[in-house]
């Protein structure tokens, strides 16, 4: 990997959102936006951030929970310096970048489809967390039903696929006997995926659901009181909704952190359920500055110390 990569996708990233968020906050009204930030108050964002650290200090247990699993175990401050430099590249397509913890841990002997396949298996319990969390508003929000219902039988049609051993074995030992870069590739695909599926045993799955709902549930729940203090209280329910439905169409876009697609949903959600257009749009910036721009920052941050 060049040593400038990770450092020019960050500063695209960040070039593309100042832009959207700069169009958003014009077409709403940037004095509007403006004064809804000042009433929001920094004891307010201070604790949104609190929640959204919780986020990720409990996706980095069952991160080592994975590797452990995989019999890679690392020292937790190790891990935890590795985990958080991952978010410097979360706004990669499909958080792909954050894979640049498998060059961080290839030093600390930990191989690299062991940690891969960790990847994986967090992008998936994520993404099953993220659909528990938008159940419980479907019965809302009808047009939604068939999104959640496609990526569920996704996740579940893949669960079971890996899981068929002997056609991945089988597939492996063909593609071992050639010498084509393809076939290379594959052998590595068809190792990942046999790491993999190690993660979603029962037990495994059980607690990284757990795990992964509460971690969820504790930024959609700052978006539940972000918006009480912007003036336009939702129910519980209706606001985790919204926010766990906006992080799944963002997922599913694959465009780099969900950035455009995660907003519009927002935006579009609140102004449906009556939110004036500043309203929504104050909402989803400081939502997503709070939630993803501050796990990029922490991740630039810890990145910067690797060397």
């Amino acid at each position: 990997m060049p040593p400038n990569l990770p450092v020019r996708t960050l500063l695209g990233s960040v070039a593309l959102a100042a832009l959207g968020y700069l169009g958003l906050s014009l077409w709403a009204g940037w004095r509007e936006v403006l004064a809804a930030v000042v009433q929001v108050g920094p004891l307010m964002l201070i604790g949104l951030l609190l929640l959204s650290l919780t986020n990720y200090l409990l996706r980095f247990l069952r991160w080592g929970r994975y590797l452990a699993l995989l019999d890679a175990p690392v020292a937790w401050r190790i891990n935890l310096e590795v985990y958080f430099s991952g978010f410097a590249l979360t706004t990669s397509p499909g958080k792909l970048g954050e894979m640049l913890r498998s060059v961080l841990l290839k030093a600390h002997g930990v191989p690299a489809p062991v940690s891969v396949a960790a990847f994986f298996a967090e992008r998936f319990s994520d993404l099953l967390s993220i659909l528990v969390l938008t159940a419980v508003g479907l019965w809302a929000y009808a047009p939604a039903r068939p999104v959640v219902g496609l990526a569920l039988a996704g996740v579940i049609a893949a669960l079971l696929l890996v899981q068929w051993t002997r056609l991945i074995s089988a597939i492996e030992r063909r593609a071992a006997v050639r010498t084509q870069r393809w076939a290379r590739l594959i052998v590595h695909l068809c190792e990942v995926i046999l790491h993999f599926r190690r993660c979603f045993g029962l037990a495994a799955l059980g607690l990284g659901l757990f795990i992964g709902v509460a971690a969820w549930f504790a930024e959609g729940f700052g978006f539940w009181w972000l918006l009480g203090a912007l003036g336009n209280p939702l129910p519980l329910p209706a606001a985790v909704f919204i926010y766990a439905f906006a992080m799944l169409v963002g997922g599913l876009s694959f465009l780099p952190g969900g950035l455009g697609s995660s907003e519009a949903v927002m935006i579009a959600l609140l102004v449906g359920k009556g939110f004036p257009a500043a309203a929504a749009v104050t909402a989803t910036l400081i939502c997503r500055l709070a939630t993803l721009w501050f796990a990029v920052g922490l991740g630039a941050v810890f990145l910067a110390r690797q060397r």
